[in-house]
């Protein structure tokens, strides 16, 4: 027998289905230029206020199994895409719903999917052969425009003009070329190598863009130079202190001088190891650990620069841009005259510069990646929070731009493109998946029809002028122009946002129509749910744990 629960067929479908549609009301309404934001607090009362997609389901605390999935493929798209996590998921739950309804009309769940299928193939090459803009040597605008449309639904929307330029900056300054196979040149633009630091105080438009890696810390002493060029940068992950004797070691001492010397013994042992790193060559330290006064003596000594209690992120992505390895024990030491300095990073200056109310360490010069730094600036927490999610969304974007070379046209644009070209599609078979094609192409209005109505426009007739535009310029190929043709949501108007500058990269529009149809198939092909409970424990003469004397089942 099964010890558990179990829901089968038709029940479980809707339930999934109402668990789905639940997870996407949430974020519907922070979707487009003028979504509203989400607070979220968790059980310690730390507050998030965000806009975010993948940011309000990851801090949602889901139980049901199918809206579980739906937040994984919103992380899914945060991970390859960056944006368009919002509607991703808003897309899911309109297809399961729809295929729910088919299912409901006596259509196998079988027929529905092998027709989802169909339709993600055709709306994928569609997108690729019609509706891309392809665009060999992108300019600089391109680049903007990209990020404008990102940044439109969050907090940096007002300033778009500033942080685009900010972020176009940005990855642009981390570009990197590797020879691949065939001696073909691979350019890639990571984004882990734009570090976002976040300082209190100012207005947000004083953020700026350095060039280098920036540490939110300071020198351990005063008397360490500001600036060290010719860097040679030590990373280490364990304490800098006096050196003790070990526990378990018992010495009888006759003489108060005996203790003395056991002391400057320690000293110099201490001493010992800071020579050897020094002698290696580092004239910089970075330690995610502590170091205490008998070490910090040395190093000012030596004029050397030494920084404590670094974040161990930031040590790898030094690491990474200097070319150094992180050293995690001294022991391996005791018997070796040297440090390696194998182990050292390089870089051209290590300095602390004052930024706003405090200090920050620069390693500028890197010698193996190009690295660079945005201080954000704003009033509170939460805001910098916000416009470093923002920022992140746009980055990706822009690399993903630079990466895949083709855009296509934001605001609705695609969705309603593809499902008037569904719809034309299904009418052309003669089989079942028919109707799962026609739904698909339904399905895919649901994101037009959100954008109108988080902005307060009349949804119906704009879906209906923009499906019209549409509907002509696939029919007519000298109006070839109209299939870029969106919404324009502040002045409630149809344009050709290609034109408007309202742009997107066409790799965040496959990725999100293939994740969301996945999601959707994974969810409906499940027509069974068993919640197994725990069996109680057996008694050990052999009847279950009753309590009456009863046999267990």
């Amino acid at each position: 027998m099964i010890h558990g629960e179990r829901t089968s067929g038709q029940d479980v479908r809707t339930q999934n289905v109402t668990a789905a549609t639940a997870i996407a009301n949430i974020v519907k309404t922070s979707l487009g230029p003028v979504g509203l934001d989400k607070m979220l607090v968790d059980e310690v009362g730390d507050v998030t206020i965000t806009n975010d997609g993948a940011t309000i389901l990851k801090q949602l605390d889901v139980e049901h199994p199918a809206a579980k999935v739906l937040v994984e493929v919103a992380e899914l798209q945060d991970q390859e895409v960056g944006d368009g996590t919002t509607s991703v998921v808003i897309i899911a739950a309109e297809l399961l719903k729809r295929a729910n309804e088919l299912v409901k009309n006596n259509i196998h769940p079988t027929s529905v999917m092998s027709g989802y299928r169909l339709a993600l193939k055709e709306a994928v090459k569609y997108i690729k052969s019609n509706l891309c803009v392809p665009v060999d040597t992108l300019g600089r605008p391109n680049l903007i425009n990209a990020a404008k449309t990102s940044m439109s639904s969050k907090i940096l929307g007002p300033e778009s003009d500033f942080f685009s330029n900010l972020a176009v900056d940005a990855v642009t300054a981390v570009r990197s070329e590797s020879t691949g196979e065939g001696g073909k040149t691979l350019v890639k633009y990571p984004v882990s190598a734009v570090h976002i630091l976040k300082c209190h105080g100012q207005s947000s438009l004083d953020s700026q863009l350095i060039k280098g890696y920036a540490l939110n810390a300071t020198r351990a002493a005063q008397g360490m130079p500001t600036t060290v060029r010719g860097a040679k940068i030590a990373l280490l992950d364990f304490n800098l202190q006096r050196h003790k004797m070990q526990m378990g070691v018992e010495v009888v001492v006759k003489d108060m001088k005996e203790v003395d010397a056991i002391r400057q013994r320690e000293m110099d042992i201490t001493k010992e190891r800071i020579e050897k790193i020094l002698a290696s060559g580092a004239n910089v330290v970075l330690t995610s650990k502590g170091i205490d006064d008998l070490c910090l003596k040395y190093f000012v000594e030596a004029k050397a620069m030494a920084v404590r209690r670094v974040k161990p992120e930031d040590l790898r992505r030094i690491a990474k841009a200097t070319g150094a390895k992180i050293v995690s024990t001294l022991a391996d030491m005791e018997g070796n005259e040297t440090f390696d300095p194998a182990v050292l990073g390089e870089a051209e200056e290590v300095s602390e510069e004052r930024v706003g109310d405090g200090e920050l360490i620069f390693v500028k010069g890197t010698r193996t990646q190009a690295s660079c730094t945005v201080v954000l600036r704003g009033a509170n927490e939460y805001m910098l929070d916000e416009m470093d999610r923002a920022l992140h969304d746009s980055l990706m974007v822009i690399k993903r731009m630079l990466e895949g070379n083709v855009l296509v046209a934001g605001g609705g644009a695609v969705e309603v493109a593809l499902s008037i070209y569904l719809e034309n599609f299904a009418t052309t078979l003669g089989s079942r998946e028919q109707l799962a094609i026609a739904e698909f192409a339904e399905a895919l209005l649901v994101i037009p029809k959100t954008l109108a109505v988080n902005a307060a426009q009349d949804a119906t007739e704009l879906v209906a002028k923009l499906r019209a535009f549409h509907n002509t310029s696939q029919l007519q190929e000298d109006k070839e122009v109209l299939k870029y043709t969106g919404l324009d949501l502040i002045n409630g108007k149809v344009r050709n946002n290609l034109d408007a500058g309202v742009v997107e990269p066409a790799i965040s529009k496959i990725k999100s129509l293939r994740f969301a149809t996945e999601a959707a198939i994974t969810i409906l092909r499940i027509d069974d749910l068993i919640k197994l409970e725990k069996q109680e424990a057996q008694d050990p003469r052999g009847r279950g744990g009753m309590g009456n004397g009863m046999p267990g089942m």
